[in-house]
């Protein structure tokens, strides 16, 4: 079986050297080259014929934007950024989604040397992911240290639903990973202004999770936030985790609010998907409705499932629109979704159901 080749991009030779070395301990892939700027890789795009690119943001002669956006629109292929953990690197990194890169890896500000060989198992699984994506051109031997996954009883039990609703407010829950930025983007910017509170849980950095959401709040006709613990949850407005926090719907008297928990990652996410669905599932039951969006893994499968015997209606982002149908996937395989639709009919679903609540 042929390894995945792997081109490397990136100004900073010491990155390179890293880089290549994880790349290289996994026994399916190998660094078939690499480039300081984007002219000596487009030379050896077509000399090597990698399967797949990490990029860097920032470089010489050639912005990583402007490279991406050539090679989406000329010789489109799977490309996964290499992203500063700041806010300009975040803005920048949600215009590379935008441009066709299927995910992105954040490296390091402080003592790379040492810390960046923690990122080993993130990159070598972005990299198999993304290696299987079928990318559409567009205009614009190391043994690998396994954290532990813990499911969402280590944030919130799973409690039977036993209280009486005393409200008929309404509440989307949305969930998504890989690819679901940009997912996201397409639904918020078709949901009209008077549509029920959202809250959203996607796999995202801190810094990231601001800058997007400020990006959403600019081309949404809701009001988007990051959500802040005990806001209101409110018709109108989204409401999107914090990078470094689970997001959790709770009671307030005949109000929803939102609650934010910095306790251990669930699935090796925080925020995770499982722990907003079991929150709503447990706290707004069948005046919710649950969506579940393109995303590599698994968060997400078990909540969503809550929701819906709870008596939410299900939705999952078919496999043909996803970037990954892993999430989506695994929601199906575990019995917790009634709709399975292309993410350009999502809304269209979700009006319809409000209408009948």
């Amino acid at each position: 079986m042929s390894k995945l080749k792997v081109l490397i991009i990136d100004d900073s030779a010491l990155i390179r050297q890293m880089l290549t070395k994880i790349i290289n301990s996994a026994h399916d892939m190998e660094v078939v080259g690499t480039a300081g700027d984007p002219y000596i890789a487009r030379r050896k795009i077509k000399l090597l014929n990698p399967d797949i690119l990490t990029l860097d943001i920032e470089m010489p002669r050639m912005d990583g934007l402007a490279f991406l956006s050539n090679l989406m629109r000329l010789r489109p292929m799977p490309v996964i950024m290499i992203s500063a953990l700041t806010e300009k690197g975040a803005n920048i990194t949600l215009q590379a989604l935008e441009y066709g890169a299927i995910d992105f890896i954040t490296k390091p500000q402080l003592d790379i040397v040492n810390t960046f060989g923690e990122y080993t198992e993130e990159i070598i699984a972005k990299l198999r992911m993304a290696a299987k994506v079928k990318v559409q051109a567009r205009s614009i031997h190391k043994k690998l240290a396994i954290t532990p996954k813990y499911s969402a009883d280590v944030i919130i039990k799973n409690t039977p639903l036993h209280h009486k609703f005393e409200t008929t407010d309404k509440i989307i829950a949305i969930g998504a990973s890989t690819g679901g930025t940009e997912a996201i983007r397409t639904l918020l910017s078709h949901i009209p202004a008077d549509t029920a509170g959202v809250v959203i849980s996607q796999h995202i950095p801190m810094n990231f999770s601001r800058s997007f959401a400020l990006r959403m709040n600019q081309l949404s006709p809701m009001t988007v936030y990051e959500a802040k613990d005990k806001q209101a949850i409110l018709p109108g407005h989204v409401y999107i985790a914090p990078g470094d926090s689970h997001l959790l719907v709770k009671r307030c008297g005949t109000r929803y609010i939102c609650s934010l928990n910095q306790g251990k990652a669930v699935n090796r996410h925080r925020p995770s998907v499982d722990v907003l669905f079991r929150s709503v599932a447990q706290n707004v039951g069948p005046n919710a409705i649950g969506v579940i969006l393109t995303g590599m893994g698994d968060d997400g499968a078990r909540g969503i499932k809550e929701m819906r015997d709870a008596g939410a209606v299900t939705i999952a982002q078919d496999e043909k629109t996803s970037v990954v149908w892993g999430m989506p996937g695994e929601a199906v395989k575990h019995g917790g979704i009634d709709h399975v639709l292309p993410l350009q009919h999502i809304v269209d679903k979700l009006m319809s159901i409000l209408k009948k609540k």
